[in-house]
């Protein structure tokens, strides 16, 4: 195994998925110099996926959400500096300032800092009872709160409101999802996201779109929501998930546009300084564009990928994009990464609680979901790229899809 050594550190600014990732790859890429990860949460890095899911309907402990156990850091020396948030990178100074007034000389920087929740910036925000879920102590706050079974708003229908959204009806709440769009649709596309507000509508949730709220309302806590077509929805809480704005600001003199830019080898526009994780956004070669990914499988893939450019292994990070999401019974998975398409087509039904959606752009396969149909998700990845697949055979269900991996499938 080669080895690496610095007269300062590796320094990682970020807590969670990717930095861990990240500096677990250091050492197995055989850096051996000082390997420092800086949290701005107290708590031990983890994961947040649980945090819409099973953590907040309270079936699992915190320790479940933990990414590695105390003892892992010991063991690989990688010194944590946690409840600290990095204020300022002088990147041609090699030197990062916490809030603390700490700072740590760097020989090659990792900032995996993600996001924050974008704030909804209305009358009334500030009362209590309004949420957002980026945290383990705000989905411990969420989680307390949602044991009374108030009466939810969820604010947006994106994948954490949805997944809030199913718990929180879980719990015996009763719920109601208001967003512009259906849900989903800004990644799944009209069709699935209607197939998914009926599927809330099933279990009782009122689904609400075209709509943005407007004003919150209530005497010192909340009451109630006015939206933007003049109705009104009781609530005595709201989770507001709007999207994430990816934490930048401590950065001078780095090229940033929605986020940090980074070549394939998630490089920055500055010498040994390189970003992975939600606030990345990387070059990939497959798809032939910059794009940001909010994903767990993301963060983590590309946090080991970023540590093997740091240790001067240059391998193009350019995997198939995926992610994921539980909700109720149905567990939806999705590679590629479409950016617009021509058509859906589709295999199964909803109706028999496992179907497959296929999104085209002139004929070619550009992405696709799948709904309870893990067994299929390897031929899947194989599929995406094709453009000699027939509609008929692609929607046909009785056809294995194991059969239209050979090169020019015939057929209508």
């Amino acid at each position: 195994m080669r080895r690496h050594t610095v007269t300062n550190a590796y320094v990682i600014v970020g807590g969670g998925v990717a930095g861990v990732s990240a500096a677990e790859a250091l050492r197995g890429a055989g850096f051996d110099g000082r390997v420092v990860l800086i949290g701005e949460e107290q708590e031990y890095p983890y994961q947040r996926p649980p945090l819409s899911k099973e953590f907040l309907r309270g079936e699992v402990a915190p320790d479940f959400t933990s990414l590695r156990s105390p003892a892992f850091y010991e063991t690989n020396a990688i010194e944590l500096h946690l409840g600290d948030r990095v204020t300022r990178i002088e990147p041609h100074a090699c030197r990062v300032e916490c809030a603390s007034g700490v700072r740590f000389a760097y020989d090659k920087l990792l900032v995996a800092t993600g996001g924050m929740p974008r704030v909804l910036r209305v009358p009334g925000s500030n009362l209590a009872g309004i949420h957002y879920l980026r945290t383990l102590a705000q989905s411990i706050a969420l989680r307390s709160e949602l044991q009374r079974h108030p009466h939810v708003l969820v604010v947006g229908g994106g994948f954490i409101g949805c997944e809030v959204a199913a718990s929180a009806r879980q719990l015996g709440c009763d719920v109601t999802i208001a967003g512009p769009t259906l849900p989903m649709a800004h990644a799944l596309g009209v069709e699935v996201g209607t197939i998914y507000a009926d599927y809330h509508r099933d279990h009782g949730v009122r689904v609400k779109t075209g709509v943005t709220v407007t004003e919150f309302h209530g005497a010192g806590s909340l009451e109630e929501a006015l939206l933007s077509d003049g109705s009104t929805i009781e609530c005595t809480i709201a989770v507001v998930g709007v999207g994430i704005e990816p934490s930048v600001g401590m950065l001078v003199d780095v090229d940033t546009h929605d986020g940090l830019v980074t070549d394939e080898f998630c490089r920055t526009s500055i010498d040994n300084v390189f970003a992975a994780g939600d606030i990345a956004r990387s070059w990939r070669p497959r798809l032939g564009r910059h794009v940001r990914l909010e994903h767990f499988d993301n963060a983590q893939l590309q946090g080991a990928a970023a540590a093997r450019s740091m240790c001067d292994e240059m391998t193009p990070y350019d995997p198939i994009p995926f992610f994921w999401s539980d909700q109720y019974d149905w567990d939806l998975q999705y590679y590629g990464s479409a950016q617009e398409w021509d058509d859906v087509l589709f295999r199964g039904h909803p109706s028999q609680g496992s179907f497959m959606a296929f999104y085209r752009k002139d004929g070619r396969i550009e992405s696709a979901c799948a709904v309870n149909r893990s067994r299929d998700t390897t031929t899947v990845k194989r599929l995406l790229g094709r453009a000699d697949v027939p509609a008929s055979k692609l929607t046909d269900d009785d056809v294995p899809l194991t059969t239209l991996l050979t090169a020019q499938v015939h057929g209508a």
